[in-house]
């Protein structure tokens, strides 16, 4: 056990180097000088261009810069946007909780129809409700996400307007950042209504992300469930007499989900 996980954190070493040194390389080979992206349209003369390059390293040799980068990376230092010009650590702090509110939510929403499709399409299995679920859960992992997400933008918020098209809560409402998760922050605001509001920007971006692990998760669930259903505790739960509900949900579903 002790060598399995030497050896796991050993491969950590050259991964990490591996994956920086290519992402330093493809920064560097996008074509454009630096300086005048983060400039924008205005005119750069040489003097504040050569201050420029100087001040973001971009005058040293690529090894001294990469060793630079390396550096600001054990730190924490993730440099500057060139959108905002703030830093890229502040950027990722301020919009991380919205993040992990959108996967929770998301998580949340695949995990119980996973669940209960898979365990629905075991009980059924080879009736045309066990056909749907693989054939949509099938079409569900195999399509692209972005895709998934405009088409459900286009029917559900431009043609039937029954959802927001972006945003996490309506501008009419102005909600304190105390936590970062918008559906705390409204809890805890004084607005009435805001939670609701927030719920409603928060349901079709859940579904989208959702998609492709609910799929996994009802093909997995499905499958464990007919491997469980076979065992000799089940049927021996059944020939004691218990229902149904107890035999599937107890003893079937609590060690399906194991592999699941």
């Amino acid at each position: 056990m002790f060598s399995f996980i030497a050896r796991r954190v050993g491969l950590l070493i050259p991964t990490f180097f591996g994956i920086t040194l290519l992402t330093f390389a493809l920064i560097r080979l996008i074509p454009g000088d630096p300086v005048e992206v983060m400039m924008g349209e205005r005119r750069v003369d040489p003097e504040m261009h050569a201050q420029a390059m100087e001040r973001l390293g971009l005058n040293k040799p690529l090894y001294a810069q990469y060793i630079d980068y390396i550096g600001k990376l054990a730190q924490g230092d993730l440099g500057e946007s060139l959108r905002t010009r703030t830093s890229v650590w502040s950027e990722f702090t301020s919009l991380f909780p919205a993040t992990l509110e959108l996967s929770l939510a998301a998580l949340i929403f695949a995990g119980i129809l996973g669940l209960l499709a898979g365990v629905i399409a075991a009980l059924k299995r080879g009736s045309l409700f066990d056909h749907g679920v693989m054939g949509i859960s099938l079409a569900g992992y195999s399509m692209p996400i972005f895709w998934w997400g405009l088409i459900l933008i286009m029917f559900f918020s431009v043609t039937l307007g029954w959802t927001p098209v972006s945003g996490r809560i309506d501008l009419l409402y102005d909600i304190p950042p105390v936590t970062g998760f918008m559906l705390i922050d409204t809890l805890l605001s004084d607005e009435q209504g805001a939670f609701l509001d927030a719920l409603h920007h928060l349901i079709l971006p859940a579904i989208v992300l959702g998609t492709i692990p609910l799929a996994v998760i009802a093909r997995m669930t499905r499958s464990s469930m007919l491997e469980v259903l076979r065992e000799d505790y089940v049927r021996t739960a059944r020939a004691k007499g218990l229902s149904p509900a107890r035999v599937v949900f107890v003893h079937g579903l609590r060690n399906a989900l194991i592999p699941v």
